[in-house]
């Protein structure tokens, strides 16, 4: 009888030795067309020859799956029995690929603190990208809190609407502010900033030249992938109208058209090109990316809206496929009037760092889409935010008052830092503002004279003579430019310290929506390391969620309440999970 021996992986080295012993005890015998190698690595496996021999002892059984192990590694010669889905370019690309978990994300250090002596001026980059908040809420429903560099705090926040003021002054957008008690911190103060921009009906929005690029690689091979985004595409295809032009572009291990510019009056047309894209192969997404922008600028719309929708994991692995690169083709290619904005998709192989740093490089927005529902609010609901910019290059800088202020963080924002000077210069890059768009900023601020987070300097400069000034406690700033480019424009608002809401200063007295986005803070501190939060516990966040939750309209406060009581059944528990911090959320 003979028993052939196949190259297996080393972590199935002792299920193989018992299988292998099993038959030749009962008997049996295999040919070399019953085995195969499933691999999960981006090389194929390699499988030898079969070994003809007599039955072997348990002892010459696994010293010859030791020696067919090490040959494997040696050997570079592909698998037939592994399955390969092939692209149009004749490549193969191993299925098992897409079922490792390769998740990529940045890694940011927390804003530091500042002494407001030292340096009273704080200068950062409009945000209004919500991508972080649904690839967090992924994570936790599928039982995972998430790491740490997939949290940012801006986009956690901004996720939400709140009830801002709409501009008033013929500016683009309108400002709020308002200071209330630290939940986590008796010694401190939220500042809140909010930015709002008048919404647009889909019919008020000008002419559409809309790229959809698509990803129809093995990776997007899965539920998440390439059919979430066939149906997320055909949502967008019902708002569009008879004005707009629609390109698909798709790209594997070659890029190639599927659809020339058409009419948004056509579409029967467009849906059928979308529900004919199969997926399969490696991924070459520059090539694709410039596919794109050669088909947005064959259809290019004077004074209309150019665009290119990206939908892939970002999982790119054939061309040019280093970070750095690939985002400096989208700074290149923005000054072509076309922007990029990138919708993720996928699980356990989602490179996050790229999709939000490429849109951000692309003059665009980023958004994860997981599920139809998300895709419905970023593509139906919201798209007038979603392609229409009524702002570009927006700026905030905050300059605080020494008088009033000793020491302040501002919560989140890490990768929009921008230098004092900055601030003045229209040649650096900023955050886009859409139709209806909010952005929300959080500064954690000590009052003079509370207990703050640094130690007191021995020969600290002299304060600034500010007396006249004292009821301020600090001014704001926001310059931001037209859509059509020009000088920016500048507005100017003081902060004064008798905006703190409350005769006894108490959080509850505060706005929902405050305090509802302290929760948000709180959360995305406390899923990160939590080293600001100090004992405030996610029971403590859950309760000031659940109390600020308003009129919540499309239910988005009370999922996020339900997120927050998820990731405390994920953890450990812990004294401080116990009970609610009564004392911290008044």
């Amino acid at each position: 009888m003979s028993l052939p021996l196949h190259y297996l992986r080393p972590a199935a080295q002792g299920f193989a030795a018992g299988l292998l012993l099993a038959i030749a005890g009962c008997g049996a015998s295999s040919t070399p067309d019953s085995a195969t190698d499933a691999s999960e690595t981006d090389s194929p496996a390699a499988v030898a020859p079969p070994v003809q021999g007599a039955l072997k002892t348990e002892a010459l059984v696994r010293s010859e799956i030791m020696k067919d192990t090490a040959q494997a590694k040696r050997n570079a010669r592909p698998a037939p029995s592994v399955a390969f889905a092939p692209t149009p370019a004749g490549e193969t690309y191993p299925q098992g690929y897409r079922d490792e978990q390769r998740e990529q994300y940045q890694a940011l250090a927390d804003n530091p603190i500042h002494s407001v002596t030292e340096a009273p001026v704080s200068t950062f980059s409009a945000d209004v990208d919500t991508g972080a908040y649904a690839n967090v809420r992924r994570l936790l429903n599928q039982g995972r809190l998430p790491p740490e560099g997939a949290v940012r705090l801006e986009e956690m926040v901004n996720y939400f609407p709140y009830d801002y003021a709409l501009p008033s002054d013929g500016s683009p957008f309108g400002v709020t502010t308002e200071l209330a008690p630290s939940p986590w911190n008796p010694h401190t103060r939220l500042l809140r900033i909010g930015i709002k921009a008048s919404d647009r009906a889909v019919a008020e929005l000008a002419p559409a030249n809309l790229v959809f690029l698509v990803d129809v690689s093995g990776s997007m091979d899965r539920r998440e992938g390439l059919p979430m985004v066939k149906s997320t595409l055909k949502l967008l295809v019902d708002q569009l109208r008879e004005q707009d032009r629609v390109s698909l572009v798709v790209y594997a291990g070659e890029s190639r058209v599927v659809l020339e510019p058409t009419s948004g009056r056509e579409k029967a047309k467009i849906r059928t090109a979308i529900d004919q894209l199969t997926a399969g192969g490696s991924t070459a997404g520059a090539s694709g990316i410039e596919l794109a922008y050669q088909m947005a600028q064959q259809a290019f719309i004077p004074k209309g809206i150019n665009r290119i929708l990206l939908a892939t994991d970002g999982d790119f692995n054939v061309g040019i496929s280093d970070f750095d690169s690939l985002k400096q083709m989208a700074v290149d290619k923005r000054k072509t009037g076309v922007s990029l904005t990138t919708l993720g998709f996928g699980v356990d192989n989602y490179n996050e760092h790229l999709m939000e740093q490429l849109a951000d490089a692309g003059d665009g927005n980023y958004a994860y889409i997981d599920n139809l529902r998300e895709a419905r609010k970023v593509l139906v609901d919201q798209l007038g935010s979603t392609l229409a910019v009524v702002a570009k290059n927006v700026k905030l800088q905050v300059e605080f008052n020494p008088a009033q202020v000793s020491e302040y963080r501002l919560l989140g924002y890490e990768n929009r830092a921008l230098k004092r000077e900055d601030f003045s210069n229209d040649k650096v890059d900023a955050g886009e503002i859409g139709a209806g768009h909010t952005v929300t900023a959080l500064y954690e601020i000590v009052p003079k004279g509370e207990k703050g987070w640094l130690e007191p300097l021995r020969y600290g400069n002299p304060e600034a003579d500010v007396s006249a000034k004292t009821g301020e406690l600090a001014m704001l700033r926001v310059r931001y430019q037209s859509p059509e480019g020009g000088n920016s424009r500048l507005i100017e608002r003081p902060i004064l310290s008798g905006e703190l809401r409350g005769e006894a200063g108490k959080l509850s007295a505060a706005s929902n929506d405050l305090r509802f986005a302290a929760a948000v803070a709180a959360f995305s501190q406390q899923l990160k390391d939590g080293r600001y939060t100090g004992e405030f516990s996610l029971k403590d966040t859950a309760a000031l969620a659940r109390g600020a939750r308003g009129d919540d309209q499309f239910g988005l406060r009370s999922e996020f309440v339900q997120l927050v009581e998820l990731a405390q059944s994920l953890r450990t528990p812990t004294a401080s999970n116990q009970q609610p911090n009564d004392n911290r959320i008044e």
